[in-house]
């Protein structure tokens, strides 16, 4: 992921590491729909909900900037998120619920996002407002 600084961002939503998980997470609400309704309140609320809350999270991060160690908390309950909502993928394609090429593009998407979160897990200077 290519390296910003902050002054090129007024807002999270800016950010390509935002668009895509929340393009990603709705994808997930839209192929959800479809998935049996015995699994309304375990695989299908798990994973909307962990797909949704990379999106919530990074949103709370964007907004804790003033502080590092805060930053780089919900940066990390970012990476914990988008890797949950991997292994739900997971799940609904050995369960037969979405196809393998999907998958894989859901899967390489988040682990896009991932490799953004961790790179400003590394290096938050850029992004951290100044007091």
């Amino acid at each position: 992921m290519k390296e910003l600084s902050r002054e090129t961002f007024k807002s999270h939503k800016d950010l390509d590491i935002y668009k895509k998980a929340f393009e990603a997470a709705m994808q997930i609400f839209e192929l959800s729909k479809k998935f049996p309704v015995e699994e309304r309140y375990s695989l299908t609320d798990q994973i909307r909900r962990s797909s949704r809350s990379v999106c919530a999270n990074f949103a709370e991060a964007w907004r804790k900037r003033r502080y590092e160690a805060a930053f780089i908390a919900k940066l990390n309950d970012c990476e914990s998120e988008a890797a949950e909502t991997q292994t739900w993928i997971e799940f609904a394609v050995r369960c037969n619920y979405i196809n393998t090429e999907t998958a894989r593009e859901l899967y390489g998407t988040y682990h896009q996002v991932l490799a953004g979160f961790v790179s400003m897990i590394k290096n938050p200077s850029p992004w951290l407002m100044k007091r």
